[in-house]
């Protein structure tokens, strides 16, 4: 039985966006996230730990990235994460230099 051509999705772009959105946001997002947590607590045991909770949360963000209806969208989202993890990254860097 074929598929519904109305949940199909014909075009090029928007299974490029969200395909990108999956990999390459996820993993920024992921990647900010524990630079963040790196930057405010002991840095040696975030990283270590980020070696597996990394990997975990990249994959949610890639599943929560194909469920979206729009790649446009959660690339936005990913984006403003990773820029918010950034400020924190910085703020982090700024107060605590005593690590």
């Amino acid at each position: 039985m074929p598929a519904n051509s109305k949940y199909l999705n014909p075009s090029f772009w928007p299974r490029f966006s969200k395909i990108t959105a999956a990999i390459l946001g996820g993993y920024f997002v992921s990647v900010t996230f524990h630079l963040a947590l790196a930057s405010w607590f002991n840095r040696a045991n975030v990283l270590i730990t980020m070696a597996f909770s990394g990997f975990i949360l990249w994959v949610a963000l890639m599943i929560i990235a194909f469920l979206a209806k729009s790649g446009w969208k959660i690339w936005g989202i990913y984006i403003l994460l990773s820029l918010l993890f950034c400020l924190f990254i910085y703020l982090g860097q700024t107060y605590n230099t005593a690590q």
